[in-house]
């Protein structure tokens, strides 16, 4: 008998689960027994006294009500198996257990339970970073569908975009009352404000290639804050602008930066509107001089941000929002962004509101900015009865770029499509092809491709048209040929200019 409590004490123990003898009732608990491994799963040093280790304390319990289902499980049916609870430490962090056990009434109205306590800590935690993976999986499935998405969506805007541009500059360009002309004004104003918009949403669904140049930072939170004006608008939000003039540019990449401040400027409108449904942002930019840095600083005046969750703010997968409202990627990409320029991110916030500072290098001194040169400015009269082949499938696009070409003094002939282009090269020889890339039937690879077969010597002569470059085959496509190409919706002025160039 004496070997054989020598060897149940020493599996008692030695096992990898914790132990617990003891009573339990609704006020608190007694411990008999308690191992070794219920210590250490618990937080208590080895040396200390069985009868002090009280898993099962209302004090040790995360939740109140889950001590309360804990015992009334045991009660009715006697056992539990696999219970999952939150204990606190005995240090107050949280330990993930699972645990089985079986209970019994005493005469004085206890339960005597005797528990096995299994740590599944590192189990949750691998399994919500696998179902972390699977959301990033699904999110970026999601993201390439819209990317393809509004691709389509973009030509098919930028089609009708252009046609009015372009009519709207000619006739604006005829003798008229001021009235007119001052529509006119509207007309291309509001419909180069509906290109930015369709580009800034391409930025944002589909992958690019870091592009980096001189960057005006004003220019790209003014961009930023266009594509959030209707949701801000229709959410009570208030946007006050404070940007400093004559700010030096930075050497970024303006649609990564643009990127940090959107994911910025939502986190700062979701806290916002979870905390009182209405709110006020604020935007200051200004430049430090002694630290030769462009700064800019988002505020909201939202809930606040409590200092424990300040130090994980960044972190990737770290939200507070409810399940489904929130990746918690936004803020780990902005600072990941923001370290890539060798800039950097911070917050500050005391109480309520919150301010976001992004702090961005400036690498590059800047040079004095040469003056547009207007449109009146080409000249292409050593260029006149030069033939111009138009190959767009947009017939009023077509319209209006080869009757703009025509008014400056080049033949013009159309096409509606590749193939029909190619049988226009075979009757009649041109000396520069302007062509759409997205078409039916052929389209403008494949007409170059045919045409560079047929007639090499024109393979510089062709400006292509495009709603759509950045990020897809066609950017490679452009890149490997080397031609001159303008993205729809463009000005008159641009694409004669494009004309100036590709012929001299």
């Amino acid at each position: 008998m004496g070997n054989q409590t020598t060897s149940f004490t020493r599996f008692f123990e030695a096992a990898h689960e914790g132990f617990y003898i003891g009573t339990l009732d609704g006020s608190g608990s007694t411990t008999a027994a308690a191992n070794a491994r219920l210590k250490l799963v618990l937080g208590y040093p080895p040396e200390t006294p069985e009868w002090l280790v009280l898993p099962f304390d209302p004090e040790r319990f995360v939740d109140a009500d889950a001590r309360l289902a804990f015992l009334g499980r045991l009660q009715k049916s006697g056992a539990v198996a696999d219970h999952l609870l939150r204990l606190r430490r005995l240090d107050n962090s949280v330990a993930w257990v699972e645990v089985t056990a079986a209970a019994e009434c005493t005469d004085e109205g206890h339960l005597r339970v005797e528990a096995v306590v299994r740590d599944v800590g590192e189990r949750r935690r691998l399994d919500n970073q696998s179902r972390d993976i699977q959301t990033e999986l699904l999110q970026a499935e999601k993201m390439a569908a819209l990317g393809h998405t509004i691709s389509g969506v973009a030509h098919e805007l930028n089609n009708p975009l252009a046609t009015i541009l372009s009519w709207a500059e000619r006739l604006s360009a005829q003798p008229g009352d001021e009235r007119a002309k001052r529509g006119l004004a509207v007309i291309l104003g509001e419909a180069e404000r509906a290109a930015r918009i369709v580009r800034n949403l391409l930025t944002f669904a589909r992958k690019r290639q870091s592009t980096r140049g001189l960057v005006d930072v004003n220019q790209v939170v003014r961009e930023t804050l266009a594509l959030r004006a209707y949701e801000q608008r229709v959410s009570n939000i208030t946007l006050i602008e404070a940007l400093a003039s004559g700010l030096p540019p930075v050497f970024a990449d303006g649609h990564q930066i643009k990127q940090v401040f959107l994911n910025l400027v939502i986190n700062a409108e979701q806290a916002m509107l979870s905390s009182h449904g209405r709110g006020t942002l604020v935007i200051r930019s200004w430049h430090d001089h002694e630290k030769d840095s462009v700064l800019i600083e988002i505020n909201d005046d939202g809930p606040g941000v409590p200092g424990e969750v300040q130090t994980r703010i960044f972190d990737p997968f770290f939200t507070t929002k409810e399940v489904g409202k929130g990746t918690g990627l936004g803020l780990s990409v902005a600072y990941a962004l923001v370290k890539e320029h060798a800039g950097r991110i911070w917050l500050r916030s005391e109480g309520d509101g919150t301010s976001f500072y992004v702090e961005l290098p400036v690498t590059v001194k800047a040079e004095p900015a040469p003056g547009p040169t207007p449109s009146a400015t080409v000249s292409l009269d050593s260029f006149k009865g030069t033939r111009v082949l138009v190959v767009e499938d947009e017939p009023a696009l077509a319209m209006a770029v080869a009757e703009a070409l025509v008014d400056a003094g080049f033949v013009v002939d159309r096409a509606g499509d590749g193939e029909e282009g190619l049988s226009r090269l075979a009757e009649q020889s041109y000396d520069l092809i302007v062509c759409d890339l997205k078409m039916p039937r052929i389209d403008g690879v494949q007409f170059y491709r045919a045409m560079a077969a047929a007639t090499p010597g024109l393979t510089r002569r062709v400006i292509f048209v495009t709603g759509d470059v950045a990020g897809t085959d066609a950017e490679r496509f452009l890149d490997e040929t080397g031609c001159r190409w303008l993205s729809k919706p463009f000005r008159l002025g641009d694409l004669l200019r494009a004309a100036r160039d590709t012929l001299s």
